[in-house]
């Protein structure tokens, strides 16, 4: 599996804590808690995501994704940051950070839009259920916002958005977006954009420096091929995105499009590498009922509507094949012993 910097995490909880969220339940069910986090380990993506889903499904605030953003500093980024500031123009740097964007704490993909006046840096987010979703878009915009803000602050420059688009409808709380980004707020697209002017990426930047920014070149360069040797597959990739869904649950169409493949595809290489998607479908739904069976107390029929299924005796049926017995049967005896790693299929 690939990992990263877990100080994402950590900046987030923090935050959250801050903000009078409470995460530390959260963390408990994931055998975590705040004060031991190490921030110079690096965590799994793979359950790092289910982390967001779960703080976002416990949140009190809908604008807390958005307040989030303020607590990523620049310094967490690590060279990446020296990087950005020792570019030529601010064009560079930007197109600097789509090339390094893996060396970021986003999960969504970074690209960039030309136009004739005006040119947006464009977000396309990982899709997650609508509640993680709007929490996980809300924190990649405001802390790709505050990033570049930061930088801004430091290089003495003035590169602000001339207006941004969201990926969801317009919430009731829309003016607050407006507030904190200081420009026209669009809601309902496809993707995020930040639409800067053409004059702005032009402007040279004071720290540019072809000597360091070759030095942090090559330091960018061999953390971004520690993380290429990473040994996680397609399979891999598909579980984690099929692990942050609840209650229903994406099309084989649908996962390959937010993995940037076309279904041909990803059906082709889950095949090459001896799965199919059906079987991961399976996998993530009993690995999911395993989590819910053993943390929580929610009656089989809320699991078999989290899991989506329409009737719990269809769930029922499936977690016999899976477990060997029933779900109250399993909870009952504990998950010891049950093969609570093992593979399902359908």
């Amino acid at each position: 599996m690939s990992t990263r910097s877990i100080l994402g995490l950590i900046y987030l909880v923090q935050g959250m804590q801050q903000l009078g969220e409470d995460p530390s339940a959260v963390l408990e069910r994931h055998g975590l808690s705040l004060e031991r986090l190490d921030p110079s380990t690096r965590i799994d993506r793979t359950r790092e995501l289910r982390i967001y889903a779960d703080l976002a499904a416990s949140i009190t605030d809908p604008l807390i994704g958005l307040k989030l953003g303020g607590f990523y500093g620049l310094a967490g980024y690590g060279p990446l940051v020296m990087l950005l500031m020792t570019c030529e123009t601010a064009y560079d740097a930007l197109q600097t950070g789509i090339r390094y964007q893996r060396l970021t704490y986003l999960f969504g993909t970074l690209g960039f839009e030309p136009g004739e006046h005006v040119s947006a840096l464009v977000l396309t987010p990982m899709a997650m259920e609508p509640r993680a979703f709007r929490f996980r878009v809300d924190g990649e915009i405001a802390g790709t916002y505050k990033l570049v803000r930061d930088m801004q602050v430091t290089l003495g420059l003035d590169i602000h958005a001339e207006r941004i688009d969201i990926p969801y409808p317009r919430p009731d709380d829309a003016a607050a977006y407006e507030r904190y980004f200081s420009c026209p707020v669009s809601f309902g697209h496809e993707q995020a954009r930040f639409w800067i002017r053409n004059e702005h990426l032009r402007l040279r930047l004071p720290t540019a420096d072809r000597n360091a920014h070759a030095m942090y070149r090559t330091m960018c360069d061999q953390q971004l091929v520690a993380q290429q040797q990473s040994t996680e597959t397609l399979s891999d990739r598909v579980l984690t995105h099929l692990g942050l869904f609840s209650g229903s649950y994406p099309t084989a169409e649908d996962v390959a499009k937010s993995l940037n493949l076309s279904e041909r595809t990803l059906r082709r290489q889950l095949g090459d590498e001896g799965s199919n998607f059906r079987d991961l479908l399976a996998q993530a739904r009993y690995a999911k009922a395993r989590h819910l069976l053993t943390h929580t107390t929610l009656p089989v029929e809320a699991i078999a509507q989290q899991l989506g299924y329409a009737e719990s005796a269809a769930f029922i049926h499936a977690f016999q094949r899976w477990a060997g017995k029933s779900p109250a049967a399993w909870r009952h005896s504990g998950a010891q012993g049950h093969g609570s790693n093992g593979d399902a299929s359908t």
